[in-house]
């Protein structure tokens, strides 16, 4: 289990780090020229390599930015990695690549304290579904929804479903059907978090190499992240306003 996640992350990011890091020098030199968009909504995209973009550098950031564009939205993505192509106009997410639930947890004090974004899109697990303690999964996400939302109270959490892989896969599975009673139970607590059916958003059809997901699927993300956003009011701001004044 374990060397079969080492190949399809690892090797995989290793073999990708020249691109990656040319297309981070690319993009900072971008922003050092044109700026990067601030102020407004502060979202953070927060997760593993399907957050960072594997494949297709920005992944669903590309296409959800320029949703918000169209939609008269101000966002600032937030976090403390950056990638993407020149028309994504902010670069910054919290997507590492081959990390657990585990090692987001560990992170997440220092990022939230840093960064305090006011809405969170957390797509996590596919890594756990490989690891040593798969079956511990839905407890390990549990605790951490209990960390973000204890720690920043106020933000908007949007915790997804773990899209599909290119197999069937048990493990996963059954992460994708603890999800929605974690997000239920934090929400009957009062907690501002807000479930996202990742999972029926894609097919297998929608992924690059079984497990991240080629451009089309990419923007089926960016589709469903944008969809969850607009059904809870303020989440990213008021794009009717900002469209107006624009006019």
């Amino acid at each position: 289990m374990t060397s079969r996640r080492q190949f399809l992350f690892g090797a995989l990011a290793v073999a990708a780090a020249p691109a990656a890091l040319g297309t981070v020098a690319s993009g900072t030199a971008h922003a050092q020229q044109s700026g990067v968009m601030q102020g407004g909504v502060k979202v953070m995209p927060l997760g593993d390599s399907i957050t960072d973009g594997f494949n297709v550098p920005g992944g669903y950031r590309i296409d959800l930015w320029q949703k918000f564009l169209d939609g008269g939205y101000t966002v600032d993505f937030v976090g403390s990695m950056r990638n993407g192509p020149s028309n994504l106009g902010d670069q910054d997410h919290e997507g590492h690549s081959g990390w657990t639930i585990a090692q987001i947890d560990e992170n997440i004090t220092g990022w939230l304290g840093t960064y305090s974004p006011q809405t969170i899109l957390l797509h996590i697990g596919t890594n756990d579904v490989y690891g040593s303690d798969p079956a511990g999964a839905p407890a390990r996400m549990s605790t951490l929804v209990d960390n973000i939302t204890g720690l920043a109270p106020d933000a908007e959490l949007f915790v997804a479903t773990i899209i599909p892989l290119g197999w069937e896969d048990a493990n996963l599975q059954s992460l994708n059907a603890a999800i929605p009673g974690i997000v239920q139970a934090s929400a009957d607590a009062g907690k501002k978090v807000h479930l996202v059916d990742m999972y029926s958003a894609l097919t297998a059809a929608d992924l690059a190499d079984g497990v991240h997901p080629n451009a089309g699927g990419y923007s089926k993300m960016a589709t469903a992240w944008y969809d969850a956003l607009l059904s809870v009011p303020g989440s990213i701001g008021d794009g009717a306003s900002v469209a107006a004044a624009r006019r």
